[in-house]
C-alpha cells in the first residue's frame, strides 16, 4: 500500500530524482523496433518522454494533478476486483463506480459496476509514462507492485471474464498497461503477463473485429453486451509485436482489422461514420495507422487520412470537438446545429482529445503536414485544458456541453472511462510537443517547455518562452555545447493571416513564411541563438454547420471565445467581430449584442461554474 501524496510531497520526489530523468530516457519501441519488425519508419519520430520538461501552464498541472491522483491511490483498491473473482484474499475499500463488481442495471440507468475494473490497464499506462518522464522512483515501484499484484490473480484461462460484458474493451486496455510498463518502467514480467492474458482471451473473443451492427443482430443478453470495441484491438496487438518479436501477435492483430465495414470503404472514399459511436471509431483509426507502420499497408493509410478528413469537416464543432451524445451523424442534415438545442453531451472529452491527439500525432509523423497539429492544438486549448480534475473518489470530468446555454458539470458515476484517458494523455502532451526528423526538429505545439537531445557527440536543446494562446508571440531559445547544421521546423497555423512574422536573432528569415505549413529554417545553430515567431490573430467567426450559418462561434487564434451568459446572446455580424480585449488574465474578450448589453467572452480553459455559450446568434 502507498499512502496518498500531497501535491508538495510529489512534487519534492519529483525534484529529488530529476538527476535520474536524463538517465532513464526510453524511446517508443516503434521508433526503434528492428527494421525487420515493421514496413515503414516514419519520416518523423517522438521524443523520449524524459527529453521533453514542460514548464509552469495548464499542461505541465494538469499532467501533475494526474500523475499525484494515480500514485496516491491504494494498490488494495484497484486489483480488489481482480483478486475478488480469483477467490484471493481482498482487501481494501471498493473503488466504486464503473470499476467495481456489481451493481449494473440498464433499466435503471446505474452504471455501478458497469465494466468491473476495466481502466487498471489504462492507470498502469498512465504511470509509466509518469515515470518515463519523471524518474519517480516511488512511481516505478507502484507499476511493479500492480503488474506482480495482476499476474496473482491471473490464471490460464483467464477466468476474469466468464460472462464478462465487454471483454476485448477491458482487455485492450490490459494490453496498453502491460505494454508500457514493459516499455517505459522496464517491468520484468510485464510482457509475459501479457502474453499469457493474450492467449486466454482469446477463447472471449470473436472470430474476427464486429461492429456494433454485427453484435447487435447476434444473440445478447442485453444492449451492453453489443457494446464491446474489438475493432480499436489491432493498434495494441502491432505495439506487442513490435516490443516481443512474436508473430502471434502481428497475426491477431491482423485478424482484428475491421476492414470489410470500416477501413476498406473510408480507403475508397465513402463516409461510414455516421451513426458509429464517435470515440471508439477515432481510436480505431489508430490501428489503421499501425496496420500501415508495421505491413505497409497503403489502404489502412488512406482509410485513416479519408476518416479524419470527413471528422474534421463533417463531424467538428468549432473546439475542434466532436461526436454529440457519443455518436457521428449523417452530413448535411444540420446535425451539430440540431445538437445544441437538445444535449448537453457533447463531446466526450478525455477520451475523445485523448484519441485525437494519437491520431493526429500518427498522421503528423507520416506526412508532416501541419493541418494535423493544427487539429490537436484546437482540441488542446478548446476542450482538454478546461476539463476539471478528477477527484479522490472517482468523481471525473467526462462531457463538454455545446448546449445554446451550457456548464461544466462532473459525471454522475464514479471512475467512468475518462478517468482512464485523461492521465494517459496528460503524459502526452511532451511527445507531442516536439518531434524529431533525419535532418532537424519539428516544434509543433507551442508552450513553455524544453526539449533536449544529443547528437554528433554534443548535448543540444530548445527551450520555448511564450505565453500563448493568451500572446501572439512564441520565443524559442536554442542551447548547445557545439555549433550544429540542423533545421528547426516551427509549425505556422492555417489560420495565421496575413501575415506571420518569423526571425532569427532579431532578423526576419528572407523566405516566405506560409500559413498552415511548418517553416523550415536551416543553418549552423549555436548557444544562445534565438528564434521569434509573431502570429496574427484576427476575430473570425466559424458557424456550427452549413444548415445554421446564423449560428456562429467567435474564434481569435486557435481560442474558441465563449459568450459567458445565461442565456444564447445575439449580434450583429459587424458588432461581434469588433469584440476588445480585456487584458484580464482570463484571457477575456468584451463584445456589444444587438440589444447594446455588453458580454464577456471568454476561453474555456478559464471557465468555471458560469453558465456559458459556445455559439451565438447572428441578428438576420
Amino acid at each position: 500500500m502507498i499512502l496518498p501524496v500531497t501535491r508538495r510531497t510529489f512534487l519534492k520526489t519529483a525534484t529529488a530524482t530529476t538527476a535520474a530523468t536524463y538517465a532513464a530516457r526510453t524511446v517508443p519501441a516503434w521508433a526503434t523496433a528492428q527494421k525487420s519488425l515493421v514496413a515503414i519508419n516514419t519520416p518523423l519520430s517522438t521524443f523520449a518522454y524524459s527529453d521533453v520538461e514542460l514548464f509552469e501552464g495548464p499542461m505541465k498541472r494538469q499532467f501533475d494533478e494526474n500523475h499525484a491522483r494515480f500514485l496516491g491511490l491504494d494498490d488494495d483498491r484497484l486489483l480488489k476486483v481482480f483478486r475478488q473473482v480469483a477467490g484471493l484474499p481482498a482487501p481494501g475499500e471498493d473503488m466504486g463506480g464503473w470499476y467495481d463488481l456489481t451493481g449494473f442495471s440498464l433499466e435503471r440507468n446505474d452504471f455501478h459496476g458497469f465494466i468491473a475494473g476495466h481502466t487498471f490497464g489504462q492507470y498502469v499506462s498512465a504511470l509509466a509514462r509518469a515515470y518515463a518522464v519523471s524518474g519517480s522512483e516511488p512511481t516505478r515501484a507502484k507499476i511493479n507492485r500492480l503488474v506482480k499484484g495482476y499476474a496473482e490473480t491471473l490464471d490460464p484461462k483467464a477466468k476474469f471474464f466468464v460472462d464478462y460484458r465487454l471483454p476485448a474493451y477491458t482487455y485492450d486496455k490490459l494490453s496498453c498497461g502491460l505494454i508500457d510498463a514493459h516499455e517505459f518502467a522496464h517491468d520484468p514480467m510485464a510482457m509475459d503477463v501479457h502474453e499469457k492474458l493474450t492467449r486466454a482471451m482469446v477463447a472471449y473473443l470473436p472470430e474476427k473485429a464486429l461492429s456494433r451492427q454485427e453484435q447487435r443482430s447476434r444473440p445478447h443478453k442485453d444492449t451492453s453486451y453489443t457494446w464491446d470495441e474489438t475493432y480499436t484491438l489491432p493498434e495494441n496487438l502491432f505495439l506487442a509485436y513490435q516490443r516481443s518479436g512474436k508473430p502471434f501477435y502481428r497475426d491477431m492483430a491482423k485478424r482484428y482489422l475491421e476492414d470489410d465495414t470500416y477501413f476498406e470503404p473510408l480507403s475508397q472514399g465513402n463516409n461510414v461514420l455516421p451513426f458509429e459511436h464517435a470515440y471508439s471509431h477515432v481510436n480505431a483509426f489508430s490501428s489503421a495507422m499501425q496496420a500501415y507502420i508495421t505491413l505497409g499497408s497503403q489502404m489502412h493509410l488512406q482509410a485513416a487520412r479519408n476518416g479524419f478528413e470527413m471528422l474534421a469537416k463533417t463531424q467538428s464543432f468549432a473546439t475542434g470537438g466532436w461526436g454529440p451524445d457519443e455518436a457521428f451523424g449523417e452530413p448535411g442534415t444540420g446535425q451539430l446545429g440540431n445538437s445544441l438545442a437538445h444535449g448537453h453531451a457533447s463531446f466526450e472529452t478525455p477520451c475523445g482529445a485523448y484519441g485525437h491527439f494519437k491520431i493526429t500525432r500518427y498522421l503528423l509523423r507520416v506526412t508532416k503536414d501541419a493541418q494535423y497539429g493544427d487539429s490537436m492544438e484546437r482540441i488542446l486549448y478548446n476542450t482538454i485544458l478546461g476539463a476539471w480534475p478528477i477527484q479522490a473518489d472517482g468523481t471525473s470530468f467526462y462531457y463538454s456541453d455545446y448546449a445554446n446555454t451550457g456548464k461544466k458539470v462532473y459525471y454522475g458515476q464514479k471512475w467512468p472511462c475518462c478517468s482512464g484517458t485523461f492521465p494517459q494523455l496528460a503524459a502526452d502532451y511532451h511527445i507531442s510537443t516536439y518531434l524529431r526528423s533525419d535532418d532537424g526538429v519539428y516544434v509543433n505545439l507551442f508552450a513553455p517547455s524544453r526539449v533536449q537531445w544529443k547528437d554528433a557527440g554534443g548535448q543540444h536543446g530548445l527551450k520555448q518562452e511564450t505565453k500563448y494562446p493568451f500572446d501572439n508571440k512564441v520565443q524559442i531559445n536554442v542551447s548547445g555545447s557545439q555549433p550544429q547544421d540542423y533545421t528547426i521546423y516551427v509549425r505556422i497555423p492555417a489560420w495565421a493571416t496575413p501575415d506571420p512574422v518569423l526571425s532569427v536573432n532579431g532578423n526576419r528569415v528572407s523566405e516566405a513564411v506560409k500559413p498552415g505549413t511548418f517553416a523550415a529554417i536551416r543553418r549552423t545553430w549555436r548557444d544562445g541563438d534565438r528564434v521569434e515567431l509573431e502570429l496574427p490573430m484576427p476575430l473570425r467567426l466559424e458557424p456550427v454547420d452549413a444548415n445554421h450559418p446564423s449560428v456562429v462561434a467567435l474564434v481569435q487564434g486557435p481560442l474558441v471565445l465563449f459568450a459567458v451568459t445565461d442565456s444564447q446572446p445575439t449580434f450583429d455580424r459587424s458588432s461581434l467581430l469588433q469584440a476588445k480585449a480585456a487584458n484580464n488574465a482570463n484571457g477575456d474578450w468584451i463584445a456589444n449584442t444587438a440589444d447594446g448589453s455588453s458580454i464577456t467572452m471568454r476561453p474555456f480553459m478559464k471557465i468555471d461554474k458560469e453558465s456559458y455559450s459556445t455559439y451565438v446568434l447572428l441578428k438576420a
